[in-house]
């Protein structure tokens, strides 16, 4: 049940479990707006840190934020297209949303660009939706409770996904890289272990892969934002893997970066989403 505290809203497991259905719904509804842009004559301005965003970004935080003041009144919103708004710290619950994470890929006509919302809890991610409109795929997960993939349009199904075991060391393991956004850590990293195979992939379908078995590692040892990271941490993690800084130490959602605004107050540093929790540990 959603209960009030002296931290805020605080949304438990079956209250999540209820709501999983409806913010499916929005995510669709968002993942709809996206590709009924036309991207060719679509208006595209940078942020200030010089990343693109067009007026699919914004039909679709348009869309969540609308269907979220219906479903939840009260509870917390950030987003990535109104993050001038956010009042961190964000204790209790708050939902975290990037309505169109890849807008690099959807901008040069690739497929592989989601949209991203996150219930965070005390400041871990309880539950997550990934959609991949143009994929017709919907990653979702509430912790404890598992995961699954879903296909939208006619005669939808879901069948549960589960992360997979690490292969033994010398034998070829899959980590899957940023087509965007690469970097000499991460790749310092993927190269102390021989025999990895390089998955390129955009946006958080990285995340989803990890979750349904299809890669055993996503690194990213570089900052992002933690709209870029929540959903898929909570994807992965209900998916039964783990995700971690490179320390292996818990990642920590919505409570803002001191002296810090905007963009950066809401900076992940570094992560690795782990297929095989074991792995994480023996790092």
């Amino acid at each position: 049940m959603n209960k009030a505290s002296s931290t805020g809203t605080v949304i438990d497991g079956d209250t999540a479990a209820a709501l999983i259905q409806p913010l499916t719904g929005l995510v669709v509804s968002a993942g709809a707006a996206i590709l009924a842009v036309n991207r060719r004559a679509m208006k595209i301005d940078g942020k200030v840190d010089g990343s693109p965003v067009t007026e699919a970004d914004l039909a679709a935080d348009r869309i969540i934020a609308d269907g979220l003041a219906r479903l939840v009144p009260g509870v917390p919103v950030l987003s990535e297209e109104r993050v001038h708004q956010a009042k961190p710290p964000y204790d209790g619950s708050f939902f975290l949303i990037d309505p169109l994470d890849g807008t690099k890929e959807f901008v040069a006509g690739r497929r592989e660009f989601t949209v991203n919302l996150a219930l965070v809890t005390n400041g871990t991610p309880l539950l997550g939706i990934i959609g991949a409109p143009a994929l017709g795929l919907i990653w979702r997960g509430l912790v404890g409770r598992g995961a699954e993939r879903l296909t939208t349009g006619e005669g939808s199904v879901a069948e549960p996904i589960r992360t997979r075991t690490l292969p033994r060391r010398g034998d070829p393991w899959t980590a899957a890289v940023s087509r965007s956004h690469g970097d000499s850590r991460t790749e310092a990293f993927i190269a102390s272990r021989p025999g990895a195979i390089r998955q390129v992939l955009g946006s958080a379908v990285k995340f989803s892969r990890v979750a349904e078995g299809g890669a055993d590692i996503y690194p990213r040892l570089a900052p992002t934002c933690e709209w870029d990271v929540a959903a898929g941490h909570a994807v992965v993690t209900a998916a039964g893997g783990k995700v971690t800084d490179a320390q292996g130490a818990d990642l920590r959602f919505g409570k803002g970066r001191e002296g810090l605004e905007g963009q950066q107050a809401f900076i992940v540093p570094e992560f690795i989403a782990w297929g095989d929790p074991a792995a994480a540990r023996d790092r």
